[in-house]
């Protein structure tokens, strides 16, 4: 009788221990439920993001730019890689992945919040979703302002700093019509172009850097370059022949690490013999803003400003 009564007894307790773990997490599932949210709108469209944000899994390097320009305080995980002047963040960040490729497993354990990703990643978009609410950071080069002031805005949003944007968004609004008068007040025309280990390629209007023409109202030397990713392949002889007035060079060697210097390969007869070259207009980019970090808020303003500054 009394063996009897202890089993039931454990039965009891047994049963009171799993329904107050069910309870907790009832709770728990419902605390989450009930969380406020904020809707933001992306090129995959739109996504509830909690509005108390701790924990951010970050790939596109524009928001950790932007994050760092508006002082947004977060938990962080991040790519390894990153460039020089972000690198601070590494140390107290937990890796999860590179910029092309997602440890989906050390997102998972790291359970943030939210996650940002840019092309690179797109094609882990539905998978990061199932995680946490992702937000696709996406440009177009006939809408690249505006395109950067709505992801500047939505990360703002995300992370409360909202009055802090208002004030570098309107810095970034006056640099760019400063840029955009001088473009109007010159005949100079520019090609932009992209040196890796020795191999050129330019890109001009409606491209990955078009937005020197689009956005800014920079002048191009070649009206016809071919819309890519890539950009259109190009020669010493080709950009002999443009003969811009600005030569605009992104050294991507120096972004992600070469053996081949911009400068070097540049160094010859006919590049030597254009007029970018001769009046001193050949202007080296800082590569990892334009390559690796192009469309934060800092990164932007410091965009705009060597174009300003070439112009003049």
């Amino acid at each position: 009788m009394r063996k009897l009564f202890m089993m039931a007894a454990v039965a009891v307790m047994s049963m009171s221990l799993l329904t107050g773990c069910g309870s907790k997490q009832t709770q728990n599932d419902s605390k989450k439920e009930s969380a406020e949210t904020v809707t933001i709108t992306h090129s995959k469209g739109e996504v509830e993001v909690p509005t108390d944000v701790k924990k951010a899994v970050v790939f596109e390097l524009s928001v950790l730019d932007t994050i760092d320009a508006l002082g947004a305080s977060v938990e962080l995980g991040l790519p390894g890689g990153l460039p020089e002047y972000l690198k601070g963040y590494e140390k107290d960040a937990t890796n999860v992945g590179s910029m092309k490729e997602a440890n989906v497993e050390a997102i998972y354990d790291f359970n943030p919040d939210v996650i940002f990703i840019g092309g690179r990643l797109e094609s882990y978009y539905e998978e990061l979703s199932k995680i946490a609410p992702t937000v696709y950071v996406s440009l177009s080069a006939d809408n690249y302002i505006a395109d950067v002031k709505e992801n500047i805005n939505n990360v703002a949003t995300i992370f409360n700093k909202t009055e802090e944007a208002k004030a570098k968004l309107a810095e970034l609004d006056e640099k760019a019509e400063e840029a955009k008068t001088l473009a109007n007040g010159t005949d100079q025309k520019a090609l932009m172009l992209l040196a890796n280990e020795g191999s050129l390629s330019v890109y001009g209007s409606g491209s990955r850097y078009g937005f020197i023409h689009d956005s800014l109202g920079v002048k191009s030397a070649d009206e016809n370059i071919e819309v890519s990713t890539h950009g259109q392949d190009a020669s010493y002889e080709y950009i002999s022949e443009t003969n811009p007035d600005i030569l605009f060079v992104i050294d991507r060697s120096a972004a992600v690490g070469g053996s081949v210097n911009a400068k070097d390969s540049l160094s010859n007869d006919l590049v030597n013999g254009t007029i970018a070259a001769i009046n001193d207009k050949i202007v080296y980019l800082n590569s990892t803003i334009w390559y690796l970090a192009g469309g934060g808020l800092n990164s932007t303003i410091h965009q705009i400003n060597e174009v300003i500054g070439a112009l003049k």
